[in-house]
């Protein structure tokens, strides 16, 4: 009997060790170094495993809704101070001819007329040259433009002109008298050892616009007009004659 109770008594242990199977072994969180000693005054007992706190973050700037309407003009603000005046612009082109205007008062008397004259010589340096003055004897209404040394017609009708000039000794004179871009009348002095007055006139029938001026011609000599600052030998004028009714 003895011999049987001594196994018995020696298996009790093993099976009171076996833990429950209806109760599952607490789980623990360890470490790659749990295995080491724990350091002086902390406990041995292991740290259960606690989940991170997860919070929701919106990001506000990529939540950006549609284009609102525009808002009311404001208002406007004091004008600032004028700038500096622009330097002259290149001269434009003619125009084309406008239309003609309403009849006149019968009774009211037109008037156009000018009378310029030039100081200095004046040498050809291009095949055509256009002859610019620089005194105004008369200028009624700005008729004729000084620039461009041309008459233009504001009042169609008859007009008369004249051109004078002083030849140079041993130099050709060679001048057009220009309606438009059509030479009318010549003004030509040989090479000669003496300078005389030479002049030229002409009637013409102008419409409104229309243009009136004095060119030099080279050809193949020289052409050339005497002047001085003190006197003056070079004058072009011109004046209505009868209106066109």
């Amino acid at each position: 009997m003895s011999g049987f109770l001594l196994p018995v008594l020696l298996l009790l242990p093993l099976v009171a060790s076996v833990p429950s199977p209806s109760r599952s072994p607490p789980k623990y969180c360890r470490r790659c170094c749990d295995h080491l000693e724990p350091p002086l005054g902390s406990s041995s007992r292991p740290v259960a495993y606690q989940a991170p706190e997860v919070r929701t973050f919106i990001n506000m700037t990529i939540l950006k809704g549609d284009k609102g309407d525009r808002g009311e003009r404001g208002t406007p603000g004091k004008a600032g101070a004028d700038g500096p005046p622009g330097s002259r612009g290149a001269m434009g082109t003619k125009g084309s001819k406008g239309q003609a205007g309403a009849p006149g008062d019968p009774c009211k008397t037109q008037h156009s007329a000018f009378s310029v004259g030039r100081r200095k010589a004046l040498h050809s340096v291009d095949y055509y040259q256009a002859m610019l003055f620089d005194t105004v004897f008369v200028n009624l209404a700005g008729h004729f433009n000084m620039f461009k040394g041309k008459f233009y017609c504001y009042v169609p009708g008859v007009y008369f002109f004249n051109i004078n000039i002083h030849t140079w000794n041993f130099k050709e004179t060679y001048l057009h008298m220009m309606h438009n871009e059509q030479e009318q009348v010549i003004l030509y002095t040989q090479p000669s050892d003496r300078s005389i007055m030479q002049s030229q006139s002409v009637m013409l029938n102008l419409e409104l616009n229309d243009e009136v001026w004095v060119r030099l011609y080279k050809r193949e000599r020289e052409n050339a007009i005497y002047s001085d600052d003190v006197d003056i030998y070079i004058t072009f004028n011109g004046y209505l004659v009868a209106p066109t009714s």
